[in-house]
């Protein structure tokens, strides 16, 4: 039996309609797993990673996009457009022979093709069908459409992420996108596969994808119907915990990050100082008071860690008990870190136009199964013939009109 046998998802096939980010991570995360998930592709329209870097060897080209092909390892890839009108009979072939179908558009889009929930019941009776929308299909604001950055923006986290006195610096990226969404699909889809293994029914998940990202203000929300306070930006600050910031280390824009929860860790930090006498005066005083003379400790603090290396400071502080993360640079991340490295997180697979390139594993683990990507990402249209001919059973010659007619494009 091959390694893609033995994997949890192993029989599964997955229509994947999704494009940009939650939705492709969500489909990827399945096909790692073992499902056979088919991308399904335009180059009238091509899904907007294709065109974002970074490229590998800084070439651009839309099938070097290294954030694309992170977001959609596992996968077989076709071309189609959509708008034909003989495209339509092609798809519903494909999902016929598919347990999962997904999208990621607006909410309407795939009932205009004709490929809604409904539409596609009556093609396979226990179909399950994600549409993941961000307002979701029904509601006043299910006609609003967005992007990770415009669902922070809409749900609070990008108004609460910078300093106190200036305009909110957002996440650095589209944090929906990478993990709520994503996450939270991915288990909705396994719920709605164990029902149908249950009960033999398919599900509609109407997934909008503000509320997975609102799951997780829930303590913002706390604070202020129940104890009256509106929470502000504070950039490293915490309400109790300190020192909580980042702290330079020695080298050119080497950081640290140092966070101190109770008088326990403080006392561990100042024994690793080697109990300056700046640091044994300090007071850690527990919620909700803080540090008196806060930023002339923290300048103490700064000129202590400026000393040392921030990986082996790291290390030395975990060690005693003290929560302490290096700041990492892409270098690091794929070269340094020891955790990663431990893990296997980083995954080299060769590509068809990239040559061999690198990828994340699944952020998780099976205790006996081994999970990981098992192919690159396809090429535009690499798998179009692959999948029609030894999927869907046209012959060559149909597949000839079919290119002839421009419906595989």
């Amino acid at each position: 039996m091959s390694e893609e046998k033995k994997l949890p998802l192993a029989g599964l096939r997955v229509a994947d309609f999704c494009w940009i980010g939650a939705g492709s991570y969500t489909t990827k995360v399945f096909g790692d797993l073992g499902a056979d998930v088919i991308k399904i592709e335009t180059s009238t329209r091509l899904d907007s990673l294709r065109l974002a870097g970074p490229y590998k060897d800084g070439r651009p080209g839309v099938n070097r996009s290294g954030y694309f092909a992170d977001r959609n390892t596992s996968k077989r890839g076709i071309t189609i457009d959509m708008k034909h009108p003989k495209a339509l009979a092609v798809i519903r072939r494909l999902i016929a022979k598919s347990d999962i179908v997904a999208n990621n558009f607006a909410a309407g889009v795939m009932d205009k093709f004709g490929l809604g929930y409904e539409d596609c019941r009556k093609i396979r009776a226990d179909i399950i069908f994600i549409g993941m929308s961000m307002q979701g299909s029904q509601g006043p604001q299910c006609d609003f459409r967005g992007t990770g950055s415009s669902i922070a923006a809409l749900t609070g986290i990008q108004d609460l992420s910078g300093l106190p006195d200036r305009i909110p610096a957002g996440t650095g990226t589209n944090y929906p996108d990478h993990l709520p969404n994503p996450c939270h699909a991915a288990f909705a889809l396994l719920a709605a596969l164990r029902h149908r293994r249950r009960t033999g029914q398919g599900q509609f998940i109407d997934f909008a994808q503000t509320e997975p990202m609102l799951s997780l203000m829930g303590p913002t929300f706390l604070d202020l119907t129940v104890n009256g306070r509106l929470q502000q930006r504070r950039g490293n600050d915490h309400p109790w915990a300190a020192p909580h910031g980042v702290y330079p280390a020695a080298g050119d824009d080497r950081w640290i990050a140092i966070s101190v929860m109770d008088d326990a860790q403080w006392a561990a930090l100042v024994d690793a100082m080697g109990r300056p006498a700046w640091a044994l005066e300090a007071r850690w005083q527990t919620m909700p008071q803080r540090w008196r003379g806060r930023a002339e400790l923290d300048a103490s603090l700064s000129a202590w860690t400026a000393q040392h290396d921030k990986q082996a400071l790291m290390l030395r502080l975990q060690g005693v008990g003290v929560p302490a993360g290096a700041v990492q640079d892409a270098h690091d991340v794929t070269r340094v870190d020891p955790q990663l490295q431990h893990r296997g997180h980083w995954v080299r697979l060769p590509h068809a136009e990239m040559g061999e390139s690198i990828y994340n594993n699944l952020p998780f683990r099976f205790s006996r199964t081994p999970v990981r990507p098992q192919r690159a990402a396809p090429m535009l249209g690499e798998h179009t013939r692959e999948i029609l001919h030894g999927m869907l059973d046209l012959s060559n010659a149909e597949i000839d009109a079919l290119e002839a007619e421009q419906v595989l494009r």
